[in-house]
């Protein structure tokens, strides 16, 4: 997400972003002599009411399109808004601590929606309290592994790392008074043309957001799906607004990715195999003659991408080596550095030592105690196998988090980005290579107990990334530590309870599972592809099970990440698009497209950056409003709330079926004017006039901000 670019605050003392100087000493906004509110009725509630909006958003968007989505810069724009509605308005240092709550649902929500789907796809099916105990464990050790780094990393740093997210959501806060109103206003706005529009789409089916080539360009569209050849586009707002705040750049890499995928490879492998006569590859048996296009892409071309996307993470992880070789010992020598204060100021005061190292315990045990219960759940172990598996998956999770913390910390610092993906992908390797290795585990418990470690370090690396972020803002602003520290462990359990209601819902209302060709299960590319989850999946499997996996399909894949990387396109950009279904990516590509005309239009280049700036409010709040209605959708597809659904759908027909086993079903069919042209071109027209809302709203928001700029000087 790019964040928004102002003029700097008049109020940040001019060495804020600079190095100090021998002698020189930062003051921050508010001095530690200041004991204005910080810790309210209001912050807090606040704060956890936007963990619920953001936490359900962010983990909607991630399943959905396979990105995750930061959530700090429209928290921290809604912290002010709101505040300014007060009867007395709130202070910075309360605007800070809603923001500082709030931002714990990103992160747990990246913990969650990258390892937990892997689950669901392994067969392993968790109950919501393993995804809430796995995330609340994995965010409680990412703050106290981080805490006794803060100040090294915040402080005597100071003016050495750049913290470009930080300084955004920095300069946001510290320059509230000027812009909040109409910022907060854009963003409200936008939040419900998201929802609105979903909600015709997704509950209504009022239109048909799944457009095709082979409906809309007729008799030219058929001759291409001869060719196995169908470009799709799936016209929600949550894609639309993801494209949207990618930008056209990373969105046309990604979309290239699925032309590479869809529109090369697959009438390839239908054009060179329908000619070879049944063959078995990998345990599985083909025929490409009779093979539809999405049975062919999930056959050879999804493995393809999987192997993409790994590579890319691991190189991802190569290119900051100078960074990784650096950040343990960083951690080390923040863990040696001693404070001169003895009674440390107001600004400097973390939580009590003894109670972080009992925290840190505390979670090991919880992790321990986890392992234990999922061990023994799949049966056929003894009390004492039970006893080691959950010793050493406990102590392997905590070295891990513990080694990796820094390393996530210092890249949020220096680049602004998280390599979380191929830090788990390293960690599922390694607590697998223990478990089968070390103490002969495999199987679905061995396979449980990795991915849960996956979980709990991901989320525990996202959290350490972010909180630096925080501590950082706190710093400029003049916040207490402890504050932000005590009141983040409420933001990461709330968070956590989100998505374990979130994910289980998801999996139940579209299944991450689906019937395939011939009765078999393959994952549901189309509603939930989950594609991190999936790379994961199919590793973990792997190595766990000795189940045949297409090798060469992955080596091709990390091959084309590998010359990716040498011709210089950000290889993780488009493995993704290889992965991802095409009718996401082109939904995406219209999003980045509209975005760059936006940033384009205006007289003067005052007001054509003055709507670029918009970009990311826009964006997030139609992601969050869109993210809100899709999980209503869910909801309403539940047969435990009698599938309201069906009363509900114009162009689709819910109904209950029994099947074979006796399982009562909801399935549905499209009507025959929803399916046809009529419902796709009627989509194709409500998708551009989502596009021109969003030029409207843009409009709006700049003419507010220059307006508000003039009145301010």
């Amino acid at each position: 997400m790019e964040a928004p670019q102002g003029k700097r605050s008049k109020l940040l003392p001019p060495n804020a972003y600079t190095k100090l100087k021998p002698g020189e000493v930062y003051s921050p906004i508010v001095p530690a002599s200041d004991t204005r509110a910080e810790v309210t009725k209001w912050s807090v509630t606040l704060g956890v009411l936007m963990v619920i909006l953001w936490s359900a958003a962010c983990i909607y968007i991630a399943l959905k399109a396979g990105s995750g989505i930061e959530a700090s810069i429209p928290i921290a724009v809604m912290a002010i808004f709101f505040g300014k509605m007060k009867q007395v308005r709130s202070t910075i240092l309360e605007n800070v601590m809603v923001q500082s709550i709030g931002q714990a649902s990103g992160v747990v929500a990246a913990g969650a929606a990258f390892v937990i789907p892997a689950l669901y796809i392994n067969q392993l099916q968790p109950v919501w309290w393993h995804i809430f105990l796995a995330c609340t464990i994995g965010g409680f050790l990412g703050v106290v592994l981080i805490i006794p780094i803060r100040a090294y990393f915040v402080r005597d740093l100071h003016g050495d790392l750049p913290f470009p997210e930080a300084t955004a959501v920095n300069e946001i806060l510290v320059s509230g008074e000027s812009a909040g109103k109409g910022a907060g206003k854009i963003l409200l706005g936008s939040i419900g043309i998201g929802a609105i529009y979903d909600f015709l789409v997704e509950t209504f089916h009022t239109w048909n957001a799944g457009m095709s080539t082979t409906t809309l360009l007729g008799g030219w569209g058929a001759k291409l799906a001869a060719l196995k050849i169908e470009v799709k586009m799936n016209g929600l707002a949550a894609l639309f607004g993801l494209g949207y705040i990618i930008g056209l750049k990373y969105a046309a890499i990604i979309f290239s990715g699925s032309v590479l995928a869809y529109v090369v490879m697959v009438p390839m492998i239908n054009l060179f195999g329908q000619h070879i006569d049944a063959f078995t590859y990998a345990g599985e048996t083909y025929k490409i003659a009779s093979m539809s296009a999405g049975e062919i892409f999930g056959a050879f071309v999804k493995p393809i991408g999987i192997g993409a996307i790994a590579v890319s993470g691991l190189i991802g992880m190569i290119r900051l080596g100078k960074i990784i070789a650096g950040s343990v010992s960083l951690g080390f020598k923040g863990l040696a550095k001693k404070t001169d204060d003895a009674r440390p100021e107001r600004t400097n005061w973390d939580m009590k030592p003894k109670n972080v190292l009992l925290i840190q315990l505390g979670c090991m045990l919880l992790m321990g105690a986890l392992f234990y219960i999922v061990s023994a759940g799949t049966g056929g172990y003894t009390g004492g196998q039970l006893v080691k598996f959950a010793v050493v998956g406990m102590l392997v999770g905590f070295f891990i988090s513990f080694l990796f913390t820094p390393v996530a910390a210092q890249a949020i610092a220096i680049v602004g980005v998280n390599p979380v993906s191929g830090m788990t992908l390293i960690t599922l390797v390694i607590a697998a290579a223990v478990m089968v290795y070390g103490v002969d585990l495999s199987g679905k418990a061995g396979m449980f107990i990795a991915l849960i470690i996956g979980t709990a370090v991901c989320t525990a690396l996202s959290t350490s990334g972010a909180l630096i972020s925080d501590f950082k803002i706190g710093y400029w602003i003049g916040s207490t530590p402890r504050n932000q520290e005590m009141w983040k462990f409420l933001g990461i359990v709330v968070a956590s309870l989100t998505v374990a209601f979130i994910i289980p819902v998801m999996d139940s209302a579209y299944h991450f599972l689906v019937e395939g060709p011939g009765g078999t299960l393959v994952s549901n590319q189309e509603v939930l592809p989950a594609p991190q989850a999936n790379m994961l999946a199919a590793i973990i499997n792997g190595l766990m099970s000795g189940k045949e996996q297409p090798v060469l399909l992955y080596i091709l894949g990390g091959l084309i990440a590998i010359m990716l990387y040498l011709a210089g396109i950000p290889m993780l950009a488009f493995a993704l698009g290889m992965y991802l279904p095409i009718s996401i990516t082109s939904a995406q590509l219209a999003g980045g497209f509209t975005a760059w005309l936006v940033s384009r239009s205006g007289k003067t280049e005052e007001i054509k950056n003055a709507r670029r700036e918009q970009g990311t409010l826009i964006a997030s709040g139609m992601m969050a409003g869109a993210a809100i209605i899709g999980i209503l959708s869910a909801v309403l597809r539940l047969k435990e709330v009698g599938a309201p659904i069906r009363h509900l759908s114009v162009g689709v027909d819910f109904f209950y079926e029994t099947s074979e086993a006796g399982n009562v079903l909801l399935k549905h069919a499209p009507r025959e004017w929803f399916a046809g042209f009529e419902g796709q071109i009627l989509s194709l027209v409500m998708f551009v006039l989502l596009a021109a809302s969003c030029y409207l709203l843009a409009r709006k928001g700049a003419a507010w901000d220059l307006a508000e700029d003039k009145d301010g000087k």
